[in-house]
């Protein structure tokens, strides 16, 4: 029989309204995280922030940093509330908000094979890549999410402790309320940017664990690791190949003439890690053999 007489190949047989494209929709996965107890518990840590910092000024009076002469963001929190949400912004970028995207990225892959459901929703049938395609987008926008309350709750929160009004530079000067609340934004936008290789490590992580924690733990200690590597400063130019070494490069947002220079050169470290981490998780998760 030549190629000309080969009879063409049959069609694949899918059950009647089967479509992989809406399979696992967004809004079925977005509920059954939000309804997650982690994700409450997550939130109201970050919303109880803002008015523990409240508290502690209260207490301890107002910052000052005249012992030293010098005056940092820390110094200036109180002046207004633009003034207090970049302070908690700057207390928790390094560490307290690095735990909601570990968590969120890294919790969700991982968890459903721990509870030994992974292989259901595998069989349901969903495709592999669609599975992490719903997930991956319902923990960044969890993540994002987390980002975003903080600020506000602090906004809100600083408006009615502090007043409304200007945000005072440490450096020196003032930025217009109006123009303070754009560059808190940036500040904002970056943080999550920034915030992206912890997210494509602990997705990768979750990927190829059944263990939730190990996940979550693997990628938080990670990030702890990178802030001490930048901080030897015998590795020179090398730190900058960090993403912990741009972190608070957004502290150029908050000066009288915008520098994108720092944060721009972060982002690009960041998205670069995170692109190369989750083509790894797609990857890796789509040849992986799923016991459970």
């Amino acid at each position: 029989m030549t190629a000309a007489q080969a009879p063409a190949p049959a069609p694949a047989v899918t059950a009647p309204g089967y479509a992989p494209g809406r399979t696992l929709p967004l809004r079925v996965e977005a509920v059954r995280q939000l309804k997650r107890r982690r994700t409450l518990v997550m939130g109201l840590i970050l919303a109880a922030l803002p008015f523990v910092l409240i508290v502690a000024f209260a207490i301890g009076g107002d910052p000052d940093g005249s012992e030293t002469g010098r005056i940092t963001l820390m110094d200036t929190a109180t002046d207004s509330a633009a003034n207090f949400v970049a302070t908690c912004m700057f207390a928790s970028a390094g560490f307290l908000l690095v735990i909601p995207v570990a968590l969120f990225c890294g919790d969700t892959v991982a968890s459903e094979a721990g509870w030994s459901s992974l292989r259901y929703l595998l069989a349901a049938p969903v495709p592999r890549a669609r599975l992490l395609w719903s997930k991956l987008a319902v923990a960044l926008g969890l993540s994002a999410a987390a980002m975003i309350l903080l600020p506000l709750v602090a906004l809100a929160a600083g408006t009615l402790a502090y007043g409304w009004g200007p945000l005072r530079i440490p450096t020196g000067g003032e930025l217009p309320a109006d123009t303070a609340l754009l560059r808190l934004g940036i500040v904002v936008a970056f943080v999550f940017v920034s915030q992206l290789a912890t997210a494509g490590l602990a997705f990768w992580l979750s990927t190829r664990t059944d263990a939730p924690l190990g996940a979550v733990g693997g990628a938080v200690g990670l990030t702890i690791v990178g802030n001490v590597l930048d901080a030897v400063t015998a590795l020179g130019d090398w730190r900058a190949f960090l993403p912990t070494h741009w972190q608070y490069s957004w502290i150029d947002a908050l000066q009288p003439q915008l520098e994108w220079s720092g944060m721009a050169k972060g982002a690009a470290i960041s998205v670069t890690y995170a692109v190369v981490l989750f083509a790894f998780a797609f990857r890796g998760f789509a040849r992986k053999d799923i016991v459970s």
